[in-house]
């Protein structure tokens, strides 16, 4: 053969090789259904409950022996995926059963089944149709779908029980029923022995599922009670309005010790601290403060006395421990595995024979669970590892998240999440992804789907905390009031200027966003048209006169409470502020909107219902920008179909291309 010729094939050959190194992993791979979910340590510490679709195209439960080895699947369903495992006791698993192939918006059921599989029974129905109906007798006792499980106690020492506290919610009256214990055996229930206050939304148990505090909301007013160990009656601890409320309750310890978040000096970050009931008062002493974030986390106990510490958010996740063999083991673990957020689930926490499953994880890689033994079987090891959360994902092609704080051009302190590809150089286009809500946080540091998948496409991904975001302190949420598509729109703008000042970004940019992130991307466009060469909005809420005042002729799940008193407030009053609304409306706003457009909609979604959709869709393309449009039948206010989710993340990209061109 011609040299030549031999030099054409190997060029061709190293030219394709390139090209196959280059392109970035299919949409499939960020979106797909997690290898391992999740897992759960038995109350012994004895067993492992892990979902997980390996092996089947659907989620399962399957159930791993510590001390013998063996590996028992426990539930698995042609048509339906196992979710949310929680262990009622060793010898009993409470989870739901969705159907993740056939959309959002449905309600999943809730069955038992004990670890080897047997004993199966559906306790609580699942809207939008059965699952797996040939396995279960039609006799059985079934609670409606909006039953939730509320709380599984911890048991006691020595205990075995199967019961846990269930409450039915009235979706269209925000409201939540006194609590129900079911027997997860025989699906009977029973009531509590405390009655609720009248119009209840809320409750907090202690460990062993006592329920210990009630929140109410009547006719614009929220207050809170209080039912201590040994007690029958509720005592109100504060009465105020929706916005103002002197403090929350947060949780309850197995010692029967109030524990509430509250800023203890004006224009401050709430804390954590004890509620001092001899005071009437938040004690004045902070248990665990985040400098710069409102308290968010949870805490940790086994039951049997005072919490053993607190799991909290700040940019990332981490733990403070109060027991100091506790605090020991988890720098332990931060030095083997460090530069990641090292999640430690305990059983005989800090006792000679503890057991504790570790969830390992940081931006760049979703994480791996393990498992340590204290004091493992003969001639096992005492590190275990139990699976990656995604084997497809390798952590040399994934992006850098980072965190920042800047000043918004009012001087607010706002806080801006950048990702990028980690061998990035120079400047990138930028996404300025807008998060939902809006009264949310938006992100945590972590392995993040679709800024990863952004990421890998070549974008810088800008991702701002705009003000009335949650977690920032209750000024910073407060400052979003009444300001949709005003100050909170230049929050947004702000943080792609300091991106691209900081050289993080080029001045190519899209916005993009769901649900709020949609409204506000459809209002950078006709805010600030420079700023932006395209738009993709998803779910968004475009007609703010719908969505505050509703209509006979559309069908949306915002309960008549909500309209009368919280969103007036939020957003503005439709009489009062009808200018204002008019003004920052996008869809009357439509004709000022000149970038192209990708507007996508579940057909079935209630919270922003598909008209937002059509009028936005029909308004652009009257003002002759007629914008790519995709609506996707039997979602929600979400993609649940991976099919969808992929099928919309490759419209973006190529829309993204286009107009970017990275």
């Amino acid at each position: 053969m011609h040299r030549g010729i031999w030099a054409g094939l190997i060029a061709a050959g190293l030219l394709a090789a390139l090209t196959a190194l280059a392109a970035p992993p299919p949409a499939e791979v960020f979106f797909k259904q997690a290898d391992v979910a999740d897992v759960q340590l038995s109350p012994s510490g004895r067993q492992l409950a892990i979902t997980t679709v390996r092996g089947h195209k659907r989620a399962g439960l399957v159930v791993f022996d510590l001390g013998s080895g063996k590996m028992s699947r426990a539930a698995h369903f042609d048509d339906g995926d196992v979710t949310r495992v929680r262990w009622v006791n060793d010898n009993r698993l409470l989870f739901s059963l969705e159907d993740l192939s056939e959309g959002s918006g449905k309600y999943p059921g809730l069955l038992a089944v004990n670890p080897d599989g047997s004993d199966m029974r559906r306790l609580v129905s699942r809207s939008g149709g059965g699952i797996a109906k040939d396995r279960f007798s039609r006799l059985e006792r079934l609670l409606s779908w909006n039953h939730l499980l509320l709380r599984v106690p911890l048991p006691r020492s020595g205990e075995s029980a199967d019961e846990v506290l269930i409450a039915r919610i009235s979706l269209d009256e925000d409201r939540i029923a006194t609590p129900l214990w079911l027997d997860t055996r025989t699906g009977i229930t029973r009531k509590t022995y405390a009655d609720a206050p009248a119009h209840t939304i809320g409750w907090l148990t202690d460990s062993r599922g006592e329920l210990r505090a009630a929140i109410t909301e009547h006719a614009g007013r929220r207050a809170a009670y209080w039912r201590g160990p040994g007690q029958k009656d509720w005592r109100q601890l504060y009465e105020s309005g929706l916005f103002d409320a002197p403090f929350q309750p947060h949780s309850v310890d197995a010692a029967g010790q109030l524990y509430v978040t509250a800023a203890l000096a004006k224009d401050k970050e709430a804390v954590l601290t004890r509620y001092d009931f001899e005071r009437g008062a938040p004690d004045t002493q902070a248990l665990v403060e985040t400098p710069g974030f409102s308290f968010a986390g949870q805490l940790l106990d086994e039951g049997g006395g005072p919490a053993l510490g607190v799991r909290l958010l700040i940019d990332s996740e981490t733990t403070v421990w109060f027991n100091p063999a506790l605090q020991a083991f988890q720098q332990q673990v931060d030095e083997h595995l460090p530069g990641r957020v090292n999640r430690i689930q305990c059983r005989r926490c800090g006792e000679p024979d503890m057991t504790a499953l570790v969830l390992s994880y940081s931006d760049r890689d979703p994480g791996q669970f393990w498992v340590y033994q204290a004091q493992p079987p003969a001639g096992e090891q005492r590190w275990l590892a139990v699976g990656r959360v995604r084997n497809d994902i390798q952590t040399a092609d994934t992006a850098q998240m980072d965190f920042h704080r800047i000043r918004a051009r009012d001087g607010r302190d706002l806080p801006v999440w950048v990702t990028r590809p980690a061998d990035a150089k120079g400047l990138l286009p930028a996404v300025v992804l807008v998060h939902g809500g809006p009264w949310v946080r938006g992100n945590v540091w972590g392995w993040q789907a679709w800024g990863q998948f952004l990421a890998s496409r070549g974008y810088a991904v800008i991702e701002p905390e705009f003000r009335g975001s949650t977690a920032y302190g209750d000024a910073h949420f407060r400052a979003g009031f009444r300001q949709w598509g005003q100050a909170m729109q230049d929050d947004v703008a702000d943080a792609l200027k300091w991106a691209q000042a900081q050289g993080l970004a080029s001045d190519k940019a899209c916005i993009a966003g769901g649900s709020y992130g949609g409204y506000s991307t459809l209002m950078g466009l006709v805010k600030d048209p420079d700023l932006y060469r395209c738009g993709v909005a998803w779910m968004a809420v475009t007609d703010l006169d719908l969505y505050l005042s509703g209509s006979f002729w559309v069908r949306d799940n915002i309960s008549e409470t909500g309209r009368q008193y919280n969103l007036p407030d939020l957003v503005g009053d439709p009489v009062k502020d009808a200018a204002m609304i008019a003004a920052h409306s996008p869809v009357k706003q439509a004709a000022r909107i000149k970038a192209p457009v990708l507007l996508a909609f579940g057909e079935s979604d209630l919270r922003v219902p598909l008209a937002h959709g059509q009028r936005m869709r029909d308004a652009l393309k009257e003002a002759g920008n007629e914008p790519a449009w995709v609506t996707y039948p039997g979602e929600g206010h979400g993609f649940s179909m991976l099919k969808n989710r992929v099928d919309f993340a490759e419209r973006m990209a190529a829309f993204l291309a286009r107009h970017l061109q990275p």
